[in-house]
């Protein structure tokens, strides 16, 4: 992990920045899967309440420099844990997710699974980095496009690479 990176509990006043963070067109497209309307804070508020409310779920505030700059998390679907992030887009390309995700996996046991769009090379570069290889594909409707996208199903596999290599 980057010296300036850390990982901490997710505060209330964090959400304000998630909120703003994911008003971004691009990233909204870049991510696919998200919310119906991303401008909508009831909904937002709603979402966010259900996530930090259930014990099952990890969730950190990832900051740089003491600022939030998104988040990262971990979280049960079905018998499986899948891993997910949002970074501002502004600070793009840095390597903060990926230090945010190998921080957080260190955490985790394994295996794990992520789900990414086969065009979003930035976040499948993030998953290799982090030791995750394709084990399949899905295709669903994605908000973000207004479309069906097709995505990659990706595993941290249980006897996979050690973290921190990256």
């Amino acid at each position: 992990m980057t010296p300036d990176l850390r990982l901490r509990p997710v505060r209330e006043d964090d959400l304000v920045e998630f909120f703003l963070h994911q008003q971004d067109p691009e990233a909204n497209r870049m991510a696919a899967f998200v919310a119906e309307d991303p401008s909508d804070r009831r909904e937002f508020a709603k979402h966010w309440a259900r996530v930090l409310t259930n014990p099952a779920n990890r969730v950190r505030t990832i900051e740089v420099d003491g600022e939030v700059v998104g988040y990262v998390s971990a979280f049960p679907v079905g018998e499986q844990t899948e891993v997910s992030y949002w970074i501002d887009p502004a600070r793009w390309g840095r390597g903060h997710a990926t230090a945010a995700l190998d921080a957080l996996l260190r955490e985790l046991p394994r295996p794990v699974h992520a789900r990414a769009a086969k065009d979003n090379a930035a976040s499948l570069a993030v998953l290799r980095k982090c030791g995750f290889v394709v084990i399949g594909e899905d295709s669903g409707y994605a908000n973000g496009r207004g479309e069906d996208v097709e995505e990659w199903l990706l595993e941290l596999p249980a006897d996979g690479p050690e973290l921190g290599g990256h």
